[in-house]
């Protein structure tokens, strides 16, 4: 029953909770009122009775009309006067006595009456009030004797106040205040049905029920999303960081209500804030990482309240497009080496049918020298089958930019440890490889050479070439994305020593170089 009652809509609930505190409050509120009103005129009554009580017997005429006995006339006049004037029903004096000389009806004029209510004033001279029967109908009255020089009394006065009149004055003002309590309940009730549509507007007709299920089913989905994701508001206050984009950005939920630039601070935002219109794929280096951002502006019923900020890790997709780009290269290599060998073919069948035994023998003997000496380096001494198929490959693209490619005969290396992942050797090795045939390929002489040493708790993989080297001021920045010594950068060149930068990073290892006049060495040192 009690859920029933509450499972009702939420312009129901406002309207019935506004409608329940206002009835409360304004039947409290009149309770009060009434209470005060009626002390009050009550407690004026008796004061006003009192009042003119005294007043009417301390008049100097009175006093002389009651000890010459005369001038009956002029005291009716004069308590007329009086009681119009303080609205009392009536005023009533009586000698000593108690014959009346001045009364509303003019059929008790001259009657004796016996002092009941009044007899303290009359024989003790005392000022007092009560409710007394005795005149008209039960009233409210104001007893004061009438004394004379001497001090002796006189007659007695009553002014009173007809309860009847009382309770009239007390019902109209009563009446006042519920007309005003019901005419403040229909404002409310009115004020209360605005307000519930008013707040159903802002939601969208949604009930809070079913703004929860939304909330949820949104946390829910941001959570889930591999893109990072900001908003902020039409202030450009952050109101929202999802987990990915914490987790991208290194970031907590301390940033919330901070300015968005705080954030991610090298992009357009102004723009979008100004122009109301998208900016994607912005790219941005933060935290080591190199980031894709899409700027896309909020409306709600058409009025601009902020804009959302999807953030994409380049470096993941970058690293993915190189290593199937460096396993294109060793593709590419072994295809050299397969060319490579059929031109030697070629020669090899061509001198032969010129007869040149001796020459062909040369030619055998030298290429069975120089393809033992690197085989023995590479499957006796390197046990990886991994780097055994890199350094082929390499070979083949060396031998087809007619660069002397030498496997260092003390290299010696043991299958690696399962941390380091295939992806990571052949960018690491690859692009080492490739930019020393790169630098050698117009030097006389070309030679690169490759040496991978495992002893102790590091891999050490060297490669060197006898080009001119690097200036210092190139050391510090051959690791940076975009560098090139190419000078095109609309091939997206400069990502090769970047990425062997980022894998070396992630293994944990260190890179050193070396560099002369001769040449350059680059060192690399991966922990097991």
């Amino acid at each position: 029953m009690i859920n029933r009652l509450f499972n009702v809509s939420l312009q129901t609930k406002i309207t019935g909770l506004l409608l329940g505190v206002i009835i409360s409050v304004i039947f409290i509120l009149s309770i009060f009122f009434a209470y005060s009103t009626v002390e009050q005129i009550l407690s004026n009554k008796y004061r006003l009775s009192m009042q003119t009580a005294r007043t009417v017997s301390l008049l100097p005429s009175v006093s002389e009309s009651l000890q010459e006995g005369d001038g009956r006339a002029s005291l009716q006049f004069l308590t007329d006067q009086f009681s119009m004037e303080n609205d009392a029903d009536f005023i009533i004096i009586q000698d000593k006595e108690g014959r009346v000389l001045t009364h509303p009806n003019e059929e008790y004029l001259g009657r004796v009456q016996a002092f009941g209510d009044g007899f303290k004033a009359r024989v003790f001279g005392g000022y007092y009030n009560m409710e007394s029967d005795e005149f008209l109908a039960p009233s409210i009255v104001g007893i004061a004797p009438i004394l004379s020089e001497t001090g002796s009394v006189l007659g007695v006065t009553t002014v009173g106040y007809l309860k009847k009149d009382i309770a009239s004055l007390i019902y109209e003002r009563i009446r006042f205040i519920l007309y005003l309590s019901v005419a403040v309940i229909i404002i409310g009730i009115v004020l209360g049905y605005l307000l519930a549509r008013h707040i159903r507007k802002e939601t969208f007709g949604y009930e809070p029920r079913e703004i929860a299920a939304l909330y949820s089913r949104q946390d829910t989905l941001l959570s889930s999303l591999n893109e990072g994701v900001v908003a902020a508001d039409e202030h450009d206050k952050i109101t929202l960081i999802n987990t990915s984009a914490k987790d991208l950005l290194e970031v907590n939920d301390s940033y919330i209500h901070r300015p968005i630039y705080e954030l991610l601070p090298p992009l357009e935002y102004s723009w979008v804030y100004e122009t109301k219109d998208e900016k994607l794929n912005q790219e941005i280096y933060l935290n080591n990482k190199s980031l894709f951002v899409n700027l896309v502006p909020m409306f709600t019923q058409g009025e601009f309240t902020g804009l959302v900020a999807t953030i994409k890790d380049r470096t993941e997709i970058t690293e993915m497009i190189n290593t199937l780009s460096e396993v294109k290269k060793y593709s590419d290599d072994l295809r050299a080496q397969n060319h490579e060998h059929s031109n030697k073919m070629h020669l090899i069948s061509g001198m032969l049918q010129l007869g040149n035994y001796n020459q062909v023998l040369e030619l055998i003997d030298r290429e069975m020298n120089h393809i033992q000496k690197n085989n023995r380096s590479i499957f006796n001494q390197i046990e990886d089958t991994n780097v055994q198929a890199i350094l082929i490959g390499k070979m083949g693209r060396a031998s087809e930019k007619k660069v002397d490619f030498m496997i260092d005969e003390g290299s010696y290396l043991s299958p690696l440890p399962p941390h380091i992942e295939v992806a990571e050797l052949i960018t690491i090795i690859g692009n080492l490889v490739d930019n020393a045939l790169e630098a050698v390929i117009s030097v006389p002489h070309p030679l690169v050479s490759f040496s991978t040493i495992d002893i102790g708790n590091d891999i050490i993989i060297e490669v060197s070439d006898n080009g001119i080297g690097m200036k210092e001021e190139e050391q510090e920045t051959i690791f940076q994305p975009g560098y090139s010594t190419k000078g095109d950068r609309s091939k997206k060149r400069g990502f090769g020593l970047y990425n062997v930068k980022a894998a070396v990073n992630k293994l944990n290892g260190i890179i050193e170089i070396d560099s002369s006049r001769q040449g350059a060495t680059i060192t690399v040192y991966i922990p097991k």
